[in-house]
């Protein structure tokens, strides 16, 4: 089912494409006999009808946004790939620390407590030996 909105939407883009059809037409039309010096380079500067002109900058300024574009979204590819491979430089590095700390050696402080405490439970033992109570 068509809407209200729906008809006037399509009046709308009916009515601005007419327009814009009726504005170059009259450009066009204007503009047939018309021509520009164009300044190109150093003693360089020839005259060019206008309907050749205007085209011809347009489509520069569509070749040099897709161009810029271009280059930011590749700023952009480069950063991540940086990005990536510093992050993959940080993993190999955490690796290769945790694979030196375990080569490590280390005291055996646990276990040279628990000697030291038998030890000392054996020395006393030999000192006082157990009474027969009983």
């Amino acid at each position: 089912m068509v809407t209200l909105w729906d008809k006037i939407k399509l009046w709308t883009k009916i009515t601005i494409f007419s327009a814009a059809t009726i504005y170059l037409l009259l450009l066009i039309l204007n503009n047939k006999d018309q021509t520009a010096t164009i300044w190109i380079w150093f003693g360089n500067a020839p005259t060019v009808s206008l309907l050749k002109l205007i085209p011809s900058l347009l489509l520069a300024g569509v070749i040099g946004t897709l161009l810029v574009r271009m280059a930011y979204g590749t700023i952009r590819q480069l950063r991540q790939y940086q990005k990536h491979a510093n992050d993959v430089q940080m993993r190999k590095d955490l690796e290769d620390l945790k694979a030196k700390a375990g080569m490590l050696q280390t005291k055996p402080t646990a276990t040279a407590t628990t000697t030291t405490a038998t030890a000392t439970e054996q020395h006393e033992e030999h000192e006082h030996p157990p009474t027969a109570s009983s």
